[in-house]
């Protein structure tokens, strides 16, 4: 919320910033005194947001001082926050945007005024992650051997860097204050080399007189065509809400524009200053933490509250301190340090923690590697790694275009309310952990298995680590720019020296966004990287989330022959099995310049510390080494062109869109035009019956059992998210508006669409019913015996007006947060799951949409009570639910057991109560 809200208790907090100013903020350190002191950064943001938010129901005084109290209180209480903002990205956005649409119908349908539906807090929609790479580099080269030059360079050794993980002390942490770079200012190091013309590429939204590659034109144009309904939809939502802004398509990554363009560090309301803080439907909106933003991921119904108005809400979190003291080799990048880092907290465990990063090495670190380790958080699964403000982030901010007074106002702000990091603060010396680095090369099997293959008329050899997709993907690297341009200086060296990619290898440049394209325009390395096939193929998500271009066809059958375990490596920040392409098993992730090291070598089966990548026209070996750029050469390259007027530049270019985004034309209605023929975009049915007053709570009376599942069903089980099978059902319902399978897309491309997400619901082909006896995505249609599609029988079963509910063993709704195996469930008519445990994001869902969380007493299951699930179930909710409350349900059979209703607190007894949160809000809209 912007301001303060209305009967806040602790309004004698509210101070002015300093005697000349009209900016006002809660003075919150004057509350806790020296237990205010003692809190980490990070709790210290949620205290701030909770004591602003505070109005007795959504956020009560209790809550406030459990987060002051979060030494004692942490793991243990459940508080509320308040993000200041709400970051989307297309495929989760949609179904939000779609719900705020049916809401203003629904508001008109009860007699209120539609206009007065809004998301509650400034929402910013990203279109990023609908770019495919249709169009891919041509094959120019033609070298079946690699050749270079004979330049020699000291091989790159990486010193080891110190860090040490604990839970944060009571007290506050010391902070070494320093300059973002503390490296002697590089020398000349000469003019490049003028065998390629440098004609520089932008993105389209730079506008700067210069060509594009018809490789991204023509991609963003497939985009722009394939996604027009959808893209029409958000320019209406952009038009017609306020709080809405919506970055077009081609912009790039949700998480790199929220850094570069969203960020706000101290938010600005009506004179009324607080910390800026995020939630997202993208798991690395963490990046922002490291610029002093606390901020993560989150599901698309708890991003859909706080769109609604209402906290996200969560146990107050363990912080563990990571100490950082030493610093490495000038021949390492970043990423070898944050890759390290990666690695060592993964091994430690910090799975479900807040990570606050202190010590004289985070002096050391600049905003972007401190970003590019935020970003990483997901992958060692902590909930964010927090790096305060301090000296080094407000000299960033200082680059990025924050004007004078703007700067000044964050310093105030944040030294007056204790979020500043300063060195003169103590802190207990923590438990010391190491981690060491040994070089740059991935660790791989030696295999002699060979396959020949045939490709534009040369004989190549693939074998077990054959490198056949190279992406150079900057959503992780994209805020550091020393990496990217490395992998261009390492790029115009190869080049320079003769060194060649086989054409078969994928090869990809995905920039987060055009500020990196156009620093390595501007250095002049861009055209190296395109000579090397590492072309730009558009700005977005792309080949990291499986969206690359097929591989030849001799190459895969190469790969299916031998059984070969071919490789990708890519600097993005997954590398699941098949998650870049079906037939490649290993998946590496590495800084880019190696991932153009590995492209020249062709295999991962190389340690470069010994192994050339290849040898030149006259026999000689050439070693990584000998192209690898020295950190002084990067430095001045940095400093020429990663410049402050470029983030200006950007942010002016992306405010003014795009020709196609311009030129796209959308209604301006206060109600959305739903079009009836249309199967992306459709108003969902969550408000069919919904009345102006919440009804008593009815009683489920002889409900059938619509699954009976085991442990550990995830939300993929429930709600799959991949392509659509041919004989779904929501394959036939596309079929019948006459669609052919290439253009049914994927269940994720179509949240927007409440028929085909209903269709899907349960549709996984690896969904274990019970009533079946083996993965099938079916069940029994108990009143006739007929053995159906899930949909279906849910169809039947509504017809015949009898309620549905769900059996479930241990960890139901496991996985990723997914609104739609929530929201599906219901639609299908289910009114309850019965279950040993729950996933508790999972379990938030099923109270946010109307259905109840029951939950089998310790040490029963339905098995051990003696259900078959072909009973028919009834039970009838008390009238004073309270949490944790304990009531029977009794069978067909005359067998009665005892259940506990999952409630945690009286909010969600009362959304309960409600319908959801869609029906809660909408009345009072109403």
């Amino acid at each position: 919320m912007d301001s303060p809200t209305a009967g806040c208790p602790f309004e004698y907090l509210i101070e002015p910033l300093d005697d000349s100013s009209d900016k006002k903020f809660f003075n919150v350190p004057k509350l806790g005194g020296i237990k205010y002191d003692v809190l980490p950064y990070s709790i210290r943001v949620l205290l701030e947001a909770a004591v602003r938010n505070c109005d007795g129901f959504l956020v009560k005084k209790e809550d406030v001082m459990n987060i002051l109290d979060w030494k004692v209180k942490q793991n243990n209480v459940e508080v509320p926050f308040f993000p200041a903002r709400v970051v989307l990205q297309d495929f989760t956005g949609i179904p939000a945007m779609v719900d705020f649409a049916a809401m203003r119908e629904a508001v008109k349908n009860l007699g209120g005024d539609p206009k007065k539906v809004h998301p509650a807090c400034p929402t910013d929609l990203t279109v990023d992650h609908s770019l495919q790479i249709d169009f891919s580099k041509c094959a120019i080269q033609n070298a079946p051997n690699p050749g270079g030059g004979d330049l020699a360079k000291t091989a790159a050794r990486l010193s080891p860097l110190k860090v040490q993980l604990r839970k944060l002390p009571c007290r506050s942490q010391a902070a070494c204050r320093g300059p973002c770079d503390s490296g002697e200012a590089a020398r000349n190091s000469g003019k490049f080399s003028a065998q390629i013309e440098n004609t520089p590429l932008l993105c389209p939204f730079h506008l700067q007189p210069v060509p594009e590659p018809e490789t991204v034109l023509k991609n963003q144009e497939v985009e722009f065509g394939r996604n027009r309904e959808r893209l029409q939809f958000f320019k209406w939502g952009s038009k017609v809400f306020k709080n809405v802004t919506v970055i077009p398509p081609g912009t790039g990554m949700v998480h790199q524009v929220n850094l570069e363009y969203l960020s706000r560090v101290v938010f600005e309301v009506k004179d009324f200053l607080f910390p800026d803080s995020v939630v997202g439907t993208d798991s690395h909106i963490t990046m922002v933490n490291g610029l002093g933003i606390l901020g993560w991921g989150v599901g698309g119904i708890e991003t859909e509250a706080v769109m609604l108005g209402l906290p996200v809400t969560f146990t107050l979190p363990e912080v563990v301190g990571c100490e950082l003291i030493g610093s490495s080799s000038p021949f390492a990048t970043s990423i070898d340090v944050v890759l390290g880092i990666t690695k060592h907290l993964r091994q430690v465990g910090v799975a479900g923690k807040f990570v606050e990063f202190f010590g004289s090495g985070v002096a050391q670190l600049s905003v972007a590697d401190r970003t590019t380790i935020a970003n990483m958080c997901p992958e060692y699964g902590a909930i964010l790694s927090f790096f305060p403000v301090d000296n080094v982030t407000v000299k960033h901010l200082e680059h990025t275009g924050f004007d004078q007074a703007k700067l000044e106002s964050v310093e105030t702000y944040l030294k007056a309310v204790k979020l500043f990091r300063n060195n003169d603060s103590s802190s207990e010396e923590p438990e010391y952990s190491q981690v060491g680095f040994k070089g740059f090369q991935i660790a791989a099997e030696k295999q002699n298995d060979i396959m020949p293959i045939q490709y534009e008329g040369n004989e190549y050899k693939l074998s077990h680590g054959s490198v056949v997709i190279a992406a150079v993907i900057s959503c992780t690297n994209n805020c550091n720019p020393s990496v990217m341009l490395a992998a261009g200086l390492l790029a115009k060296k190869a080049v320079e020296a003769g060194l060649q990619v086989k054409p078969y290898i994928r090869t990809s440049l995905s920039p987060g966004s055009g500020m990196v394209t156009h620093y390595l325009s501007s250095s002049g390395v861009l055209p190296y990287l395109s000579k090397l096939g590492f072309e730009v193929v558009g700005y977005g998500c792309s080949t990291c989330v499986g969206n690359t271009a097929p591989l030849p066809e001799a190459v895969l059958n190469a790969i299916k022959q031998g059984d070969l375990i071919a490789c990708g490596v890519l600097s993005g920040n997954k590398n699941f099995e098949g998650r870049l392409c079906d037939c490649v098993r290993a998946n590496y992730l590495a800084s880019p310049p190696l991932v153009v090291a590995y492209a020249i070598a062709g295999t991962v089966n190389i340690d470069f510390l010994t192994e050339p990548l290849g040898t030149n026209s006259s026999g000689k070996d050439i070693y990584l080494r000998d192209v690898w750029p020295d950190r002084e050469e990067l430095h001045q390259v940095e400093e020429m062109h990663v410049i402050s007027s470029m983030f200006k530049e950007l942010k002016e270019k992306i405010e003014k869109g795009n020709k196609r985004w311009n030129s796209l034309e959308a209604p301006e209605s206060v109600l959305f035009p739903w079009d009836s023929k249309s199967t992306y975009i459709r108003c969902p049915s969550f408000f069919d019956k919904l009345a102006k007053e919440p009804a008593v709570l009815e009683p489920i009376e002889k409900a059938h059992v619509l699954l009976y599942l085991g442990d550990s069903v995830t939300t993929d089980h429930i709600s799959p998210a991949g392509s659509i099978a041919r004989s779904s059902a929501a394959a036939r319902y596309l079929t019948n508006r006459g669609l052919t399978p290439r253009e049914f897309n994927s269940y994720g491309a179509r949240r927007g669409n409440d028929a085909v997400m209903t269709r899907g619901t349960f549709a996984n082909i690896k969904l274990f019913n019970k009533f079946i006896g083996k993965p099938a995505p079916k069940t029994i249609h108990f009143p006739s015996g007929q053995t159906l599609d899930v949909f279906e029988a849910a169809e039947l079963y509504q017809k015949e007006g009898i309620p549905l509910i769900i059996l479930a063993g241990k960890k139901y709704g496991s996985g990723n947060s997914r609104d739609w195996a929530a929201k599906g469930p219901y639609l299908l008519g289910v009114k309850a799951v019965v279950a040993e445990s729950y996933e508790k994001i999972h379990k938030d869902h099923l109270i946010g949409i109307g259905i109840a969380p029951l939950q089998f007493l310790p040490g029963e299951n339905a098995d051990s009570l003696g259900l078959t699930g072909k009973e028919q179930f009834s039970l009838t909710f008390p009238e004073d639910l309270f949490p944790g409350i304990t009531f029977t349900i009794k069978t067909s059979t005359g067998k009665v057991f005892s259940v506990i209703a999952s409630f945690e607190n009286d909010v969600e007894i009362t959304l309960f109560k409600h319908g959801g949160i869609l029906n809660y809000v909408t009345r009072r809209f109403s």
